[in-house]
C-alpha cells in the first residue's frame, strides 16, 4: 500500500506547488520539481516562505519528531537484537 501511496503523495505535493508558487511570484518548475523530490520538507519551507507560516512550522516540527522518533526506534531495536541475553 505504501508503495501505491508515496508516489500519488508525491505528485500531489509537486502539483500543489506548481499551481501555487506563481501566485507567490515563485518558479513554478523549480518548486513542484524540488516538491516531487524532497515531498512534505519541500512543501513546509514554501508554506513558510508565504503567507502560513504557522502551518509550514507544523510540518516541519512534525516531521522532525518523526525523523527523531524513528532513529529512536532503530536504535532500542538494533539494541535489543544485539544486547540482549537470549
Amino acid at each position: 500500500m505504501e508503495i501505491i501511496l508515496f508516489p500519488i503523495t508525491q505528485i500531489a505535493i509537486a502539483y500543489y506547488l506548481y499551481v501555487q508558487a506563481p501566485l507567490y511570484n515563485k518558479d513554478r518548475w523549480l518548486w513542484s520539481i524540488l516538491g516531487f523530490v524532497f515531498g512534505l520538507f519541500t512543501l513546509s519551507i514554501f508554506l513558510i516562505s508565504t503567507k502560513r507560516k504557522a502551518l509550514g512550522w507544523t510540518i516541519l516540527i512534525a516531521m522532525i519528531l518523526s525523523f527523531i522518533a524513528g532513529i529512536l526506534f532503530l536504535s532500542l531495536l538494533v539494541w535489543a537484537v544485539f544486547f540482549s541475553k537470549g
